[in-house]
């Protein structure tokens, strides 16, 4: 279980436990009040965590496929480049073949 999971769990947990306070106890009206608002804070934090999670979520997997589609790129630049470099040294052999017949027809 995650760390946001058992945070989750612990802050349900404590919401219900706000519930189900009895309201008959002889507490005074201000603690009762100073309870419902830590409790309506309690959930508008965790309502924002969440929502930064999903943004949080939402980023992660927009960077996950950037990166695939950066590295698909450059896999095609690589190929593109030792292709390049293969043509080249192609070019360089019939070169030298050329050179040395040549070479061979001036003797």
């Amino acid at each position: 279980m995650s760390i946001i999971e058992k945070k989750e769990k612990n802050l349900n947990q404590l919401i219900n436990k706000l519930n189900s306070l009895n309201l008959t106890y002889s507490q005074p009206a201000f603690e009762i009040e100073k309870i419902k608002s830590e409790k309506n804070e309690i959930l508008r934090q965790k309502l924002e965590i969440e929502k930064k999670n999903q943004e949080l979520i939402r980023e992660h997997k927009y960077l996950k496929e950037k990166i695939k589609r950066l590295q698909l790129e450059v896999k095609k630049k690589s190929e593109f480049e030792e292709n390049f470099n293969q043509e080249i040294e192609e070019l360089s052999q019939e070169t030298e073949n050329l050179v040395s017949e040549i070479d061979k027809w001036q003797m």
